[in-house]
């Protein structure tokens, strides 16, 4: 008992952290006079009362939170969060259900970026700011933004942070000290996401209001629009180059980021093996793709091809979601393979879902040395990436995370089929859920939404979206017996 009322206690100040993202909306609101002001202002105040509450109530039970404590507390920490993020959407959208804002809420915060709305350019500014600031807050990891405090908090932060942060190989650390860690990569982060928002305002020609929306959802590689045709509607090659240079960045390791910026070089992302592997898997596949659609007649001309080509994959690659085209009209071998990238395509430590590039390569890298095993039965041959080697812990750590992975959205699959979906639909939502990319195939596809998913349909979609967002062993040990026992 007295451990979920240190829980308790940290989740409070979590919550009160929380409440303080309110108050861009609720600027925002102010500054374009759009009358959602008082929805934000009661949902940061309800927040902010809630927290502080829970934080007075379980004071006495303060301490440094243990190893089993970070996945609890970051699964309650999301759960918890993703309620108070929908209280403004239920406030300001008419005929919107609880389970449907509850959905919304959930796929801006874990950047899956799948909608049940309508209307996206008649919404209040304020509303698709909040969408998307959602997005940027979780991309990132609101959990290790805390982290950045929770000193302060009188909380030490590493437990939270190895469970918050994506990748098999969490131990590393880039400074001393992780606030310092979770300081720096969020300073990289706020950077990129102005620089992405001054060249789609100075470079597009976007107003800003469009600008800071898509930078917030490209830097988070969320995929939120604040248009029902998504990027589709500038039909702009500079909006779309500008959109994939950033996408791109937001893929990458932002501890590679760091340490370039660090060292004031382009090294630290030619040593990359997973920055390698990103940009090889994804431009290539852009081309491929490209050269594919023109030998079939979707495009008359090659560089029309190219560019839709490039920017489709990598929006699905990446795991944003942004629509340019409606891919689901492409010869079905194209937006299949874009979704299958993007269950590979984003590097740890990145704001992208799927299994992470990085157990890509270990699986690679693991499925040669048992060829070679049975060629050379007695043959010494450690696991190595970039010349580290990789522990046997690691290894089992991702063949676990594999088999979990697939198990998970052959599960969802079933479920959805069993509610009446077609096949299609249903294993294309699934990985589209479980890796947090959003937009999937059939009825869900690029140019619809998710405004048509039932009760059951949308929270079997809303715990894929947590799961896939918490890197599937985080959210699951919770529901293991072994993981409450003494």
């Amino acid at each position: 008992m007295n451990r979920l009322l240190v829980i308790a206690h940290v989740l409070g100040g979590l919550l009160m952290v929380f409440s303080a993202t309110f108050l861009l909306p609720l600027g925002w609101s102010l500054a374009v006079d759009d009358g959602a002001h008082a929805s934000f202002f009661i949902s940061a105040a309800g927040c902010l009362g809630v927290g502080s509450l829970l934080w007075a109530l379980t004071r006495r039970y303060r301490r440094e939170l243990e190893p089993r404590d970070g996945p609890l507390l970051v699964v309650l920490g999301w759960l918890v969060m993703s309620l108070a993020a929908a209280v403004p959407l239920e406030l300001e959208i008419p005929g919107l259900s609880v389970t449907h804002a509850f959905f919304e809420a959930v796929a801006g915060l874990t950047t899956t970026g799948a909608t049940v709305l309508t209307g996206l350019e008649y919404l209040p500014q304020s509303v698709n700011i909040w969408r998307h600031a959602m997005q940027w807050y979780g991309g990132m990891g609101i959990i290790v933004m805390a982290v950045a405090i929770l000193p302060m908090l009188g909380v030490g932060g590493m437990q939270l942070f190895k469970a918050e942060m994506a990748g098999p190989m969490k131990e590393n650390k880039l400074t001393p000290r992780i606030t310092q860690t979770a300081k720096a990569l969020w300073l990289i982060y706020i950077a990129l996401t102005l620089a992405c928002a001054a060249s789609l305002r100075y470079i597009a020609g976007e107003s800003w209001f469009d600008a800071v929306c898509h930078a917030f959802s490209a830097m988070a590689l969320g995929g939120f629009s604040n248009r029902d045709a998504s990027i589709g509607s500038f039909d702009s090659p500079t909006v779309e180059a500008i959109l994939g240079v950033f996408m791109l960045l937001a893929v990458l390791n932002f501890a590679t980021h760091f340490r370039a910026v660090r060292a004031r070089s382009v090294g630290p992302y030619l040593r990359d093996p997973e920055a390698r592997a990103v940009f090889v898997l994804l431009l290539g596949s852009g081309a491929m793709i490209g050269l594919y659609l023109y030998w079939n007649g979707v495009y008359d001309t090659l560089a029309d091809a190219m560019r839709h080509a490039l920017f489709n994959t990598l929006s699905l690659g990446t795991s944003t979601g942004y629509m340019g085209q409606d891919y689901a009209a492409w010869p079905v071998f194209a937006p299949m393979w874009m979704l299958f990238l993007a269950c590979i395509g984003s590097s740890a430590g990145s704001t992208g879902g799927g299994i992470k590039m990085i157990r890509t390569l270990i699986l690679v890298r693991q499925t040669s040395r048992e060829l070679a095993r049975m060629v050379h039965p007695r043959a010494i041959s450690p696991l190595t990436i970039n010349g580290q080697i990789i522990e046997n812990r690691v290894i089992f750590s991702v063949l676990g995370f594999m088999l979990l992975w697939g198990a998970t959205q052959i599960v969802v699959a079933f479920l959805l089929l069993a509610s009446g979906l077609d096949f299609v639909t249903a294993f294309s939502a699934a990985v589209a859920m479980v890796n947090n990319l959003g937009p999937a195939l059939g009825e869900f596809g690029p140019t619809g939404n998710y405004a048509a998913l039932g009760s059951f349909q949308a929270w079997v979609l809303t715990l894929a979206m947590l799961a896939g967002r918490l890197e599937l062993l985080t959210f699951f040990v919770v529901l293991t017996g072994a993981f409450w026992r003494r």
